[in-house]
């Protein structure tokens, strides 16, 4: 609120980030639900959780975004959760053929 007085509109800046938002986000949304009818409903759950690490990884290579020690710690968390996840559902299927 402070900076509006600031605030100047650039003709560019409104063609990215449309470009960025109804463009890229549109292909990501096509892609993911042209997909989802393929996918389990637990394997698209997982997939799903999985974005934030996906996007992550994405600036380090597409933008030279830093590997900090943040970014490393919540991906972890993420992908751990996920293969807790992935694992226990292995060991309910061994159990329930048991």
């Amino acid at each position: 609120m402070l900076m509006i007085p600031q605030m100047s509109v650039d003709y560019s800046g409104i063609v990215y980030a449309v470009a960025s938002g109804a463009l890229a986000s549109g292909i990501g949304y096509a892609l993911w639900y042209s997909v989802l009818p393929y996918l389990k409903a637990t394997s698209a759950a997982t997939v799903q959780l999985s974005v934030p690490v996906i996007t992550a990884l994405g600036g380090v290579v597409l933008l030279g975004e830093p590997i900090t020690f943040r970014l490393v710690l919540a991906s972890c968390a993420i992908l751990g959760g996920i293969c807790i996840y992935i694992l226990a559902k292995g060991d309910a299927a061994v159990a329930h053929k048991k």
